[in-house]
């Protein structure tokens, strides 16, 4: 099934420009946009992904990753395919790139799925969900009235405009800040950095969020940028959880895996402003899993793998000193 799409403009010689992100792909009739989601058909462009499902899965919460949001609870993850990013590391490029195969899921059929597994969180994750933005807004207004929370596990690639037709509809969000650096969402994966930035802004204020930013040696790692990058999360609130991601060798880039040294290095740069700083996709380490008190340093939360207890808190407050927890559960 096919949708008319929202935000885009007719132009002459029945092209047409979408609006939805920042990339405004200009479209020839009978070609796609970058996001292989949309395509301008007659001079029109249709939301040609709608209802397109290549995956769902139930995960654990802190797989989105999502620390404080309902932690150790299930949450039911769907996807299509497509991206408005050109990412040369991406882990889920065969989706992401690529249109594939999918099955047809009406939103109250894809509702009813959840509701049958028995979950209370929907996640839009793996690939990115906001070019699905059609899909998305019809299933978030369904969920909502039976009461399943939003997730959305997002690039932040889109425009103020449609972000605020969604919000309304959301819980949290997992906000990949991929660098702080403009040159390294122009040059190397093809984005906006302005927009990311203020999707986060607007957001905040909207739904709980959290942060990752994958650490690629030699591209994004430096102390400068790390410090840089935390300022700008201290600057509109400290109590934004910030996920540091290991990044491996895959799909068109084969720098080497990072070092565990550099991860440990962000952590503790992070952690001299910002009260929650993890460290993802590497095991074994003493720190960067459990969350602390930002007050007493009493454990609150003890992290596992996936597995999760909450060992220090008495509701959202700590059990030591009672300081409230940035915390949702």
């Amino acid at each position: 099934m096919m949708v008319e799409a929202r935000y885009y403009q007719k132009l002459a010689e029945n092209k047409v420009k979408c609006s939805l992100c920042p990339n405004y792909c200009v479209i020839s009739e009978n070609r796609y946009g970058r996001c292989l989601g949309r395509k301008n058909i007659g001079g029109q462009l249709f939301a040609v992904n709608y209802g397109e499902v290549v995956s769902y899965a139930i995960d654990p919460m802190e797989k989105k990753p999502l620390y404080h949001f309902y932690p150790g609870r299930e949450i039911f993850s769907v996807a299509t395919y497509g991206c408005n990013l050109l990412c040369p590391f991406c882990q889920n490029w065969e989706i992401s790139q690529n249109r594939v195969s999918a099955v047809y899921l009406e939103p109250e059929e894809l509702i009813n799925i959840v509701l049958r597994e028995q979950c209370e969180f929907i996640a839009y994750t793996y690939t990115e969900p906001l070019i699905w933005f059609e899909y998305l807004l019809d299933v978030m207004k369904l969920a909502k009235k039976k009461n399943i929370k939003n997730v959305l596990v997002t690039n932040g690639m889109i425009n103020e405009e449609p972000l605020k037709e969604l919000l309304p509809y959301v819980s949290a969000m997992n906000i990949d800040l991929k660098s702080i650096k403009e040159e390294f969402y122009k040059d190397f994966i093809k984005g906006s950095l302005k927009t990311v930035l203020r999707t986060i802004e607007v957001s905040k204020d909207f739904c709980h969020i959290e942060i990752t930013n994958l650490l690629i040696p030699q591209k994004n790692d430096s102390d400068e940028e790390i410090k840089e990058l935390v300022n700008f999360l201290f600057s509109l609130k400290r109590s934004i959880p910030l996920h540091f991601s290991r990044y491996f060798p895959h799909y068109k880039l084969s720098l080497p895996a990072t070092p565990v040294e550099t991860l440990l290095k962000a952590y503790y740069i992070a952690r001299e402003k910002l009260y929650y700083v993890y460290l993802g996709n590497v095991f074994g380490l003493d720190v960067g899993q459990d969350t602390f008190c930002p007050d007493c340093n009493n454990l609150l939360i003890r992290r596992n793998y996936y597995h999760v207890k909450i060992v220090g808190l008495d509701g959202k407050n700590c059990s030591k000193c009672k300081r409230e927890i940035e915390i949702i559960l």
